[in-house]
């Protein structure tokens, strides 16, 4: 049995945006006190929104940061993105070998807002791809880890989230697609996430995107001979 859709979540999956965002987000805490490295920045944050966040930033800044706050981060990231971020390499071949096998039946399901996804993949011409189907965690009741995103997606897809794929690169987001009832394969091209991806429940993991369609075909095969 085949998969009915393929979603994707945006950030780490489809353009390689995280190292930009951590690094503008780790300089504007630290100029509210809060020091830490990239590699700390990253950790504590990656796959999360980060209006949800608010209470620890508040917490280890000692400042009652808001949303004004949130407003200032996300356009000093706009910037920073508009100038810097590029696709996932091998994404667009990817997406064309999917779309030749699936018409139309694809998603970006992502935790971010939504200008920052319209934005990301506008500048690296991954917009077209999905046309309406761009599904933003931030408009849903609850993001990420929970599977609101991803229910919103399989919906306006119309079809059963049971038979969708999801692709993820982190835990907050695989969780979400397997709270939805979706596959979930993880994309590692870093392999330090594998192992606690697969611990999750995650089915597969990769670490080229060029790889996806085989494994796509390979775990449909696995399907129909049950």
């Amino acid at each position: 049995m085949t998969f009915s859709a393929v979603l994707f979540d945006c950030d780490g999956v489809l353009v390689d945006s995280e190292p930009i965002t951590v690094r503008v987000l780790r300089d504007m805490l630290q100029e509210e006190g809060w020091v830490m490295t990239y590699e700390q920045c990253y950790d504590w944050f990656i796959g999360k929104a980060l209006p949800d966040e608010l209470p620890t930033v508040r917490k280890m800044t000692g400042k009652d940061l808001d949303m004004e706050w949130v407003m200032a981060f996300r356009m000093r990231r706009n910037h920073a993105l508009t100038n810097e971020v590029m696709a996932i390499p091998g994404i667009q071949g990817t997406l064309d070998a999917i779309l030749r096998d699936k018409p139309g039946m694809i998603a970006c399901a992502s935790g971010a807002d939504r200008a920052k996804l319209v934005l990301q993949l506008g500048q690296t011409g991954l917009l077209d791809y999905f046309g309406t189907h761009i599904y933003s965690g931030a408009e849903t009741p609850r993001n990420k880890p929970y599977p609101d995103v991803y229910l919103a997606a399989a919906q306006g897809l119309g079809v059963d989230p049971q038979q969708c794929l999801v692709v993820e690169d982190s835990v907050t987001g695989a969780s979400a697609g397997l709270a939805a009832g979706a596959t979930v394969l993880g994309y590692c091209p870093v392999p330090d996430k594998e192992e606690e991806l697969r611990r999750l429940g995650v089915r597969d993991t990769f670490r080229r995107m060029d790889e996806l369609p085989a494994l796509i075909a390979k775990l449909e095969q696995e399907r129909v001979q049950g």
